[in-house]
């Protein structure tokens, strides 16, 4: 797998041993491309789905403590991020990367199985991010 855009490799396959992400058949990514001029990221996964994540829409569901909270129910609304930009994308061993985002924020470890998920349910989350913007009175921008 590589990312392009002189982005550090990412790891080819799962472990031979398995690993965390490779157990049950989870879908494993097979390239992840950085679009810093689009400000996107897209993964394509071994069962044939490739997603494209926009660098907002990963930001506000960082699975960082600072957003997610350290339990059910403290998930916090990150607003004015619609102009963030992705500075890099590295791999943290054979289960996710990290990524580095312009606004300083780098404490999120995005395993393979989230960003799974969150390609698979980003319609749903980004309308939930909208209407909980919208209910609070904040904005997308700065």
């Amino acid at each position: 797998m590589s990312a392009n855009e002189n982005a550090p490799p990412f790891p080819p396959s799962a472990p031979a041993g398995g690993g965390y992400e490779a157990q049950g058949g989870a879908p494993w990514p097979v390239e992840v491309r950085l679009f810093r001029d689009k400000a996107e990221v897209e993964i394509e996964f071994d069962n044939g789905r490739t997603f494209t994540y926009p660098a907002e829409f990963l930001r506000v569901e960082s699975p960082s403590a600072e957003v997610q909270g350290h339990g059910p129910g403290q998930k916090k609304i990150v607003a004015g991020r619609r102009h963030v930009r992705i500075e890099d994308i590295e791999p943290v061993g054979n289960y996710a990367i990290r990524i580095r985002f312009d606004d300083r924020h780098d404490t999120g470890i995005y395993s393979w199985s989230y960003l799974y998920e969150l390609g698979m349910t980003r319609k749903e989350k980004w309308d939930a991010y909208l209407a909980a913007l919208l209910y609070n009175g904040l904005s997308r921008d700065p």
